[in-house]
């Protein structure tokens, strides 16, 4: 039978999920961010981990800002999870600008950078540096794992992940998950090089909600993978307890997962009570990262657990020599050098005396 805790958590997606309906059927993103506001109140006792909501902007008129003095376009990214800084990239030329059903959706040639995607008004990747965390958000979990045959991914319209994963010749499926089905069509345009991954043979794609993919497909992957962007908008359920519940109900015994874990030079509110609520869950509770200009602060981590089995701080296979040539940021070596954190993330994430 149901639990009441069980029925709580149920209630809470539901309630996302309703908000973004309204959203769609009315194009308000105020009225719907409001309604979710007040059911999300309602129920914040029933969260066993109850992460900040932080609606996106009104509206996005504020992304681009040309200068009188020498007639430049400038990107300037300024987000609710970062306030009081800001990051801006120089316009070469805007390539598409238009809302989907769910966000706002931005890509540009930069002068520096190379293409562009934004969503929300959060830079996803730049053709610069893309590969840091591509490379280790795939690669993390699947050289942990000692033999994995089905890989699941959550979000990653852009496809980036999917093209590390196409590196793996033991990998006989590759199942994606995308909500936003505008994501995919508009990197297959103008990110080829990320979109690739969706060449794959072994790629199956879904455009639907992950959890209610993962609720469907019990025990069935070895790795899952959710390359979601920051909570703001609709990738909000996927930094709350029940998507992660949701995840290990999907993984097969001695599985891993690995998700998108904020920066630990802003997000440490965020990081620690969701790891602390997940830790039961699951055997092994880690937390890992790598370095990005374009990111905020210019880091990123991973959250990364285990059903049965060890922990995945050492990898158990390595890149053939030929895969590990065409690799630009991973190496066995980065792999373990990145669970080591500064001292300040250790103590405040896993509480530790060091």
């Amino acid at each position: 039978s149901t639990t009441n805790s069980q029925r709580q958590e149920g209630m809470l997606i539901s309630m996302h999920r309703i908000a973004w309906l309204i959203r769609w059927l009315t194009n308000s993103s105020l009225l719907a961010w409001t309604i979710l506001f007040c059911l999300s109140a309602a129920t914040s006792s029933f969260s066993t981990t109850n992460m900040a909501d932080f609606p996106p902007p009104k509206d996005y008129s504020h992304l681009i800002f040309e200068t009188k003095q020498d007639n430049t376009k400038w990107f300037h990214e300024r987000g609710p999870l970062w306030q009081g800084q800001a990051f801006s990239l120089q316009i070469k030329e805007v390539l598409y600008h238009q809302k989907s059903l769910f966000q706002d959706v931005l890509v540009f040639d930069s002068e520096h950078h190379g293409k562009v995607l934004v969503l929300d008004g959060v830079i996803q990747c730049t053709e610069r540096d893309e590969f840091s965390y591509q490379e280790m958000m795939a690669h993390i979990p699947l050289y942990a794992h000692p033999d994995p045959k089905k890989v699941l991914v959550i979000g990653g319209g852009d496809g980036g992940v999917l093209r590390e994963i196409a590196r793996h010749p033991g990998v006989e499926e590759i199942v994606i998950c995308e909500l936003d089905k505008d994501v995919i069509d508009v990197s297959k345009k103008y990110l080829p090089f990320m979109a690739k991954g969706f060449d794959d043979p072994r790629v199956k794609v879904n455009i639907m909600d992950g959890a209610k993919f993962m609720e469907e497909n019990q025990s069935s992957f070895d790795v899952i993978i959710t390359d979601s962007s920051d909570p703001v908008g609709p990738a909000c359920v996927l930094f709350e307890t029940p998507f992660y519940k949701a995840m290990h109900g999907s993984l097969r015994e001695g599985g891993i997962i690995c998700t998108q874990g904020e920066c630990v030079w802003l997000h440490v509110n965020l990081i620690q009570p969701l790891v602390k609520a997940i830790t039961p869950l699951f055997t092994t509770v880690e937390y890992a990262y790598c370095t990005i200009p374009s990111y905020p602060s210019g880091q990123i981590g991973f959250i990364i657990a285990t059903k049965g089995g060890k922990g995945c701080k050492v990898p158990t296979r390595t890149p053939e020599a030929s895969v590990q040539k065409e690799l630009r940021y991973y190496t066995p070596d980065i792999h373990q050098a990145s669970f080591v954190l500064p001292a300040f993330a250790e103590r405040a994430i896993f509480g530790s005396d060091r």
